[in-house]
């Protein structure tokens, strides 16, 4: 467990965010931009009850400013006027695990690289064991734009913690927005790996065992809160969301 938690909503409210949660979004969607995690594309959300979730504004990223809102989007039903049509995978995943708290769509380099010959990085270094035994690929390139296409995503993603999409980035689902910030990291940085080793020629060196991802994957010592400290430094709601 880390030391992140959910802002309560008041039943009497419904999916009302509050002024914390929206917040959160915002810089979440900056510290993916600030980290080169996203571009112009990308969005992330936040859970706010069973039916409901706060997504961030539809714009790039790293321009979203403290004063913009995120939009409350139903976990079933339409999307709302403005909402991205990706958004329909926040949904998908919102209804098949109730553990997922916050789901993040990018494009984070190395991870499209990979994804572009169909592969995705194996777990061989310490931030690589969080993704064990193995990251699911959705095999189509195209954008998700219907609801079935949604599910597929939804499913290949199963009860893991991320999906790279073929040529198309990645869905990381987490506990919380911080941990999926994190493991959005993670995973860029297993890529990363992943392609260095590749380049000098070790694809087959032994990755890590699953005994040792096991012990490795901690979340004990605010290793996911530390990284997140970090990639919101310098933010201008950063005082706000720690």
């Amino acid at each position: 467990m880390t030391d992140f938690q959910a802002d309560a909503v008041s039943p009497e409210a419904g999916a009302v965010p509050t002024a914390r949660q929206q917040s959160l979004v915002r810089a979440a969607a900056r510290a993916l931009s600030r980290a080169g995690l996203v571009h112009a594309y990308g969005h992330c959300s936040l859970r706010l009850d069973a039916d409901a979730f706060l997504v961030c504004a539809a714009r790039p990223m790293g321009q979203i400013d403290p004063t913009e809102d995120g939009v409350v989007v139903p976990v079933n039903g339409e999307l709302p006027d403005g909402v991205l049509g990706e958004v329909r995978i926040h949904q998908q995943i919102y209804q098949r695990r109730p553990d997922v708290q916050s789901v993040i769509r990018s494009m984070p380099r190395d991870v499209m690289t990979l994804s572009a010959a169909g592969l995705t990085p194996s777990p061989r270094h310490g931030m690589g064991s969080y993704f064990s035994p193995g990251v699911p690929l959705w095999q189509d390139p195209q954008l998700i734009r219907t609801e079935a296409q949604a599910a597929g995503v939804a499913d290949t993603l199963g009860t893991g913690p991320a999906v790279v999409m073929q040529g198309n980035g990645t869905v990381i689902a987490a506990a919380s927005i911080e941990e999926a910030v994190v493991l959005t990291w993670y995973l860029e940085d297993a890529a990363r790996i992943e392609l260095q080793l590749r380049a000098a020629g070790l694809a087959d060196a032994p990755g890590l065992t699953p005994d040792q991802c096991a012990q490795r994957a901690t979340r004990a010592g605010r290793i996911f809160e530390r990284m997140w400290e970090y990639l919101c430094a310098g933010d201008p709601e950063f005082a706000e969301v720690l």
